[in-house]
């Protein structure tokens, strides 16, 4: 498998999911126009759009195509948008930046971020209403729970809780898990879903995306140790992270192994799709080796 590969379809994918939610997102001109601009500017401010990247690899990987998991692939980037405009508030993370530009909240102030987060969250259901009856009711719940107090919103208690305290790394890992690992779980577990996989299938692609999400989080734990990003005191570099606990060395190789029981994970499950199977390994590797 060649890199080339990777960056290929990623390239194809971001531009396929940022079509699909100019299409479904309420035009900036629909009013009342404030809170619409105010969720486009969050939503198309650059995000890499890993969560619907997974759920349609995971999809073709399984034989099913990228349009049948078009409603749910845009649903999850609207939630995670929703979350990331929450974060960024004074009373959470107080960033004043979010992927380069001004956060939601310095641009258009704190009640319509606060708006705009609620109305994605809200219109993310909106678009998993119209999906096929056949696999509504399982589909709504595995986005509904990833999003929940038993998946990210938990987390973000919980990792609010941990801000200035020591905590142990049991709760650091189910912090984790819950807050990053919920959302990158779903779309592997939709994927199978729809594709008609059966328990012992869907049981492993659960168990991959919780190895990603925890990749993804030690990952990025590493990166903003390893570089300046930027942030200001009482910001989210003062609650517990895997490099604060574990140091950095330990962090990268926790990261390599993490990576490797992925790619295990990923080698047992069945796939109709060799060549999608392949650009997932690759996207495993991406994720531990990036840079940014």
């Amino acid at each position: 498998m060649k890199k080339n590969n990777l960056e290929l379809y990623f390239r194809e994918t971001v531009n396929t999911v940022d079509k699909w939610l100019d299409e479904l997102l309420p035009s900036q001109k629909t009013a009342p126009v404030e809170i619409h601009r105010a969720m486009r500017y969050s939503v198309f401010s650059g995000g890499k759009r890993i969560r619907p990247l997974l759920l349609i690899l995971t999809a073709e990987m399984l034989g099913a195509g990228a349009d049948k998991v078009r409603l749910p692939a845009c649903a999850l980037e609207l939630i995670h948008t929703y979350s990331l405009i929450h974060d960024d508030l004074p009373s959470m993370d107080n960033d004043d930046f979010r992927r380069g530009k001004p956060s939601c909240h310095k641009v258009f102030g704190e009640a319509l971020a606060i708006l705009a987060g609620d109305a994605l969250l809200t219109e993310a259901f909106v678009l998993l209403s119209g999906f096929p009856v056949k696999h509504l009711r399982p589909v709504l719940r595995e986005i509904a729970v990833s999003a929940s107090t038993r998946g990210m919103v938990g987390g973000q208690v919980l990792d609010i809780r941990s801000a200035d305290r020591r905590i142990s790394r049991k709760a650091l890992l189910e912090m984790h898990l819950l807050k990053t690992g919920a959302l990158l779980t779903a779309p592997l577990s939709i994927a199978g879903i729809i594709s008609g996989a059966d328990p012992g299938q869907l049981d492993l692609l659960a168990l991959l995306g919780e190895k990603i999400g925890l990749l993804f989080q030690v990952t990025d734990d590493i990166l903003d140790a390893a570089t300046d990003a930027g942030k200001k005191p009482g910001s989210c570099h003062d609650k517990a992270n895997f490099v604060s606990m574990y140091g950095l060395g330990r962090s990268r190789k926790m990261a390599g192994a993490v990576r490797d029981e992925a790619l295990e994970i990923l080698s047992e499950i069945r796939a109709d799709d060799r060549f999608r199977k392949g650009i997932f390994q690759e996207l495993i590797r991406f994720i531990c080796e990036r840079r940014k």
